[in-house]
């Protein structure tokens, strides 16, 4: 006999996620706010990575999501790893597998196809522009089993429909989503900025990322700062990463000790951002940059480069300033125009929240992925 537990889960539409780790990288924070806003009452979600720690894996269970580790990858064709994502997909027969991240969407359209999971839907989370021939070919091969294959900025959909040479009608945009924050206060704000020592009257220029140089390439926001000359000038460096050390050391080199204010990974950035004047993301590729959504939320000017969903997000001169890659000095020049005009930067910041919570939250992202859900569940009924 089931239990009432058992019968209630059983009458939900059942959802498993595949993806690569469970850490604080930005396609795992997409999930919990995913689960966050997921109705319930109708759909029930698992997740499956290859491992999980952390407060966002707390924060998941604590939504109720069941999270299976089957361990990292050492190729894309371990069949071991899929044995065992085939077993969780015959003991949980879910109606829809969704992956994300190349691990995710092998896990996916292998396991679902295997598995005989009704609907399939890959989610390409990175800017693959630079992919290898034998990746972009293997990708398509994947495709082919999927309902759906969601790209989460234009530039990634024209990437799908362009290089990787999926049909048009398999592919949808579904630009990332991240929650709304909790705006920090100015006493607390007060508080944050003299323990930091930063003085009334620095400007502080800020940034939120994995620290890995050649793709984050914060040491070419260290260069446009030392460009700059103020000493008023603050870089407020949140996140860890194996470069850390380097970026230290180089801006020891470039005389900024004084000025380089790095505080390493925070498991709530609000008050971080709260105590920024401008953001600042000088990527070298970027699928779809939340980081720059989330500053656009804490109503801060972005200055970033035009790559990947970044010039997708920022829009040049209105919400922020749109920059050439590896390029310091016209970062510097940017960053230079907003330090001069306070008004500006008001300006900016207000259309840039505007621009994010009509495009880029948590709740927006879910509707849409339901709304994509149901409509292929209703499709399926009708074949």
């Amino acid at each position: 006999m089931t239990n009432d537990l058992e019968r209630n889960s059983l009458s939900k539409i059942r959802v498993l996620h595949c993806i690569e780790t469970i850490s604080s990288g930005g396609v795992e924070k997409v999930r919990l706010g995913f689960a966050q806003y997921l109705d319930k009452e109708k759909f029930e979600l698992r997740i499956i990575c290859t491992n999980s720690k952390g407060p966002i894996k707390l924060a998941l269970e604590q939504e109720g999501v069941r999270i299976y580790d089957v361990g990292a990858f050492k190729s894309p064709f371990e069949w071991d790893k899929y044995r065992i994502v085939l077993s969780i997909i015959r003991s949980y027969k879910p109606q829809i597998i969704h992956g994300a991240v190349f691990e995710g969407m092998s896990m996916a359209a292998v396991g679902g196809f295997l598995g005989r999971v009704p609907i399939v839907i890959l989610e390409e989370t990175s800017d693959p522009q630079n992919r290898s021939k034998k990746a972009i070919w293997l990708q398509r091969q994947l495709s082919k089993v999927a309902t759906k294959v969601i790209g989460i900025s234009p530039s990634v959909v024209d990437f799908l429909e362009g290089k990787a040479r999926i049909p048009k009608e398999k592919v949808l945009l579904v630009n990332n989503g991240v929650p709304l924050p909790l705006l920090t206060d100015n006493v607390e704000c007060d508080l944050l900025r003299r323990e930091l020592g930063i003085e009334n009257g620095d400007i502080v220029i800020g940034s939120v990322g994995r620290v890995y140089d050649p793709v984050k390439r914060f040491s070419d926001l260290l260069e446009a700062i030392k460009e700059i000359r103020n000493p008023r000038v603050k870089f407020l460096l949140v996140g860890q990463g194996p470069d850390l050390e380097i970026l230290k050391s180089k801006a020891s080199e470039l005389g900024l000790e004084g000025q380089f204010i790095p505080v390493g990974y925070q498991e709530n950035t609000s008050p971080f951002y709260s105590i920024m004047d401008i953001f600042s993301l000088p990527s070298a590729n970027e699928g779809f940059g939340l980081v720059a959504a989330e500053a656009m939320l804490h109503y801060l000017p972005v200055v970033a480069t035009a790559v990947g969903g970044l010039k997708d997000v920022v829009i040049d001169n209105k919400t922020g300033f749109l920059v050439p890659p590896f390029s310091p000095p016209e970062i510097g020049k940017k960053l230079q125009l907003l330090i001069d005009n306070p008004k500006l930067r008001i300006q900016m910041g207000r259309a840039g929240y505007e621009r994010a919570v009509a495009n880029y939250t948590s709740e927006r992202y879910c509707q849409q992925i339901e709304k994509l859900y149901n409509n292929l569940l209703e499709s399926n009924l009708e074949k």
